[in-house]
């Protein structure tokens, strides 16, 4: 038996890191490169970046591809086994199925207590660092936050467009002032500028030349006949403050981000949609590396019935499975800030319904 221990084992470890891997890339980084391409390309974004923010995103993206990643390797694995009738072989000779599963159930555990510890400690400082990238960049080369045929959102109060950036010299920009319902107050047209780093005083100076604006109504500015245009400006200079940027970032700091501490302080507010969301918050933290016991103990049945060898049924069946219990978590996550919905206990609903049908099937399995 330690030497089938030590094959299974050896076969849910391979299946396990190249499921991760794939996963990994397909979810994460390709989302990566999707996003950031475009940024390194058009923003002078130092290559250095890209590695920083793969860094930082993937210990959040183990969080879901490790259980997803066991899932699907025991679904590969069991399903050999059972197409090859090693099972029957095993089973023939006395070895019962919970003997067979001894060694997956250890690597669940570990599995779990692995899942455990990025959730509540690791994912949430990455993604606070994730955050806090953004700033890095700005004060060391805030020309890289523009780029070619591009919206820069991350000024607060302001949106600017720019349709063609080389190096520091613009062209076709846009600026929009908007109000604190985000209504655009203020329109600035100009044919091109040129962009100045003055990091003494914390702050971009957009020097623009040919421009024009537009201004609305302060009282009634939903009307547009109302909408009056200003003098037009051979040269001027609109100075932009990295500050406002730097507490914009401290001011709303993602729920995600947040370590355990600063999530039980909010319980202690007296705003319930914000206790609510802290809750939701904190039991998914806690119950979501259990979807691995979940996922172990209902994918042996569901690998040794399906009685395939084929790689891509493995795949298809943990896809169902996956979409079937993170559709839970989503729907929880979007109720958090409903305490009526109780979306705390949702959370551990998916654990506890496959758990059930897990043992349920188990079970079956074994007395047969």
């Amino acid at each position: 038996m330690k030497l089938i221990d030590r094959f299974i084992s050896r076969e849910l470890l391979l299946h396990l890191g190249f499921a991760v891997a794939v996963l990994s890339l397909v979810l994460v980084i390709g989302n990566i490169f999707r996003k950031l391409l475009p940024l390194l390309v058009n923003h002078d974004v130092p290559a250095e970046y890209l590695l920083t923010f793969i860094a930082y995103v993937l210990p959040f993206s183990l969080i879901f591809t490790i259980p997803w990643g066991l899932l699907t390797a025991i679904l590969l694995v069991f399903g050999r086994l059972s197409a090859d009738n090693e099972l029957i072989a095993l089973r023939s000779n006395g070895v019962s199925i919970a003997r067979i599963c001894v060694s997956l159930g250890v690597l669940a555990v570990v599995c779990t207590a692995i899942c455990l510890w990025l959730n509540v400690t690791v994912a949430p400082a990455a993604q606070q660092k994730l955050r806090s990238t953004i700033l890095e960049l700005a004060t060391r080369n805030p020309m890289a936050l523009f780029g070619s045929d591009q919206v820069i959102d991350q000024f607060p109060g302001r949106k600017i467009y720019v349709g063609k950036k080389e190096g520091n010299q613009l062209e076709n920009i846009i600026v929009f002032e908007l109000s604190e319902t985000f209504m655009p107050m203020r329109v600035v047209h100009a044919r091109r500028g040129v962009l100045e780093a003055d990091l003494q005083n914390h702050r971009i100076l957009m020097h623009l030349y040919e421009a024009r604006y537009q201004q609305r109504d302060e009282k009634d500015p939903s009307d547009l006949r109302r909408i009056r245009d200003g003098i037009n400006m051979v040269e001027g200079t609109l100075p932009i403050s990295l500050e406002e940027l730097y507490q914009k970032e401290k001011r709303r700091p993602s729920r995600s981000a947040m370590s355990l501490e600063q999530l039980l302080e909010q319980l202690k507010s007296g705003d319930q949609k914000e206790q609510s969301a802290s809750r939701t918050e904190l039991n998914k933290r806690l119950s979501f590396p259990f979807s691995c016991l979940a996922f172990a103990l209902i994918a042996v049945p569901l690998g040794i019935t399906t009685h395939r060898r084929e790689t891509s049924m493995g795949f298809l069946i943990s896809l169902v499975v996956a979409f079937s219990y993170f559709l839970f978590i989503i729907i929880a996550d979007t109720l958090r800030n409903d305490p009526e919905m109780h979306p705390e206990l949702l959370v551990w609903f998916p654990n506890l319904l496959f758990l059930v049908v897990g043992v349920l099937m188990f079970r079956r399995l074994a007395r047969q």
